[in-house]
């Protein structure tokens, strides 16, 4: 390990829908969180690790701050907020395409109020020409103090060599805090259970996704085979919704497995028998009991 070797924590926050998550795989190099046009597709705090021979950074990819309409929702902004005390670095990514709302104000709001460096990323440029870019980063530039103000593109990769580069000059010099070859700390069954939603995320329509959560109840490599078992319940609010996602004839959740199991294969690294139930847990995201045992802890 070099001597000017370094290494910190950095948070990417912003509005729901802007491409964190699309970002924070392309920054790592593979894909650690989920993607889905749906906004607020991510709930929990998600690790992403870029190790390289002069530095570690360790992403944190939080829920879209939002106004928070119910008690699953006031979780995601609340880890959101904890996060920026925790980092070395704070990363406000916006869609360049969209006109500044009130919760870019607010946003804003608070983070002048951080200690820490925040930078500015404007994303999704690769659709906009030269001109719309300039008018995009004067428009956001004018919310706060920035550090540092980068247009990019998460999906197309373009200038995400220059943000790593100015990200880098602010971290502190230090070790490695996480093995090389380690690009996320989420547990597989996390993991697992990510893939799943994804895919729900993806087939369904409006009136189900966000009531869905999905739990890895079994998971476990069967004996003397290259197979594992997983066993997961996928949780809606409504007998509705069960519905949807059964489909007609189990055609629903069949498309579901089969879109999950080529993901959660290649993640595991072997053959996977994805065994999925949908079940009924009634306002889940108001309980705040079932929002612990699904893992949603304050």
């Amino acid at each position: 390990m070099s001597e000017g070797y370094r290494s910190g924590f950095v948070a990417l926050v912003g509005r729901p829908n802007v491409g964190k998550s699309t970002l924070l795989n392309a920054l790592v190099g593979e894909k650690v969180a989920i993607v889905a046009e749906k906004p607020q597709t991510t709930r929990n705090r998600i690790h992403g690790i870029l190790t390289d021979e002069t530095r570690q950074i360790i992403f944190i990819d939080t829920p879209g701050i939002h106004k928070p309409r119910t008690r699953l929702g006031d979780y995601m902004v609340g880890v959101a907020r904890r996060a920026l005390a925790e980092v070395d670095v704070v990363l406000y990514v916006v869609d360049g395409r969209a006109p500044l709302g009130p919760g870019d104000q607010e946003i804003a709001a608070f983070l002048r109020n951080c200690k820490t460096p925040v930078l500015l990323a404007v994303n999704k440029v690769d659709a906009l020409n030269r001109e719309e870019t300039v008018v995009a980063l004067d428009r956001y530039s004018s919310l706060a103090d920035f550090a540092e103000v980068v247009p990019i593109s998460a999906l197309t990769g373009e200038r995400l060599d220059v943000l790593l580069e100015i990200i880098t000059k602010y971290l502190p010099s230090g070790p490695q805090f996480y093995p090389a070859d380690m690009v996320t700390d989420q547990p597989e069954r996390f993991a697992v259970a990510e893939l799943v939603r994804e895919q729900v995320l993806k087939l369904t329509r409006d009136e189900v996704p966000h009531a869905v959560a999905v739990d890895v109840e079994e998971m476990e490599q069967r004996e003397g085979k290259d197979l594992v078992y997983v066993r997961a319940n996928i949780y809606v609010e409504k007998e509705s919704q069960k519905r949807i996602l059964i489909g007609r004839d189990g055609a629903m959740l069949k498309a579901i497995g089969q879109g999950a199991r080529s993901s959660v294969e290649a993640l595991l690294g072997m053959r996977v028998f994805l065994d999925l139930w949908v079940k009924v847990k009634k306002d889940w995201r108001d309980t705040e009991g079932t929002l612990r045992e699904l893992g949603f802890e304050r």
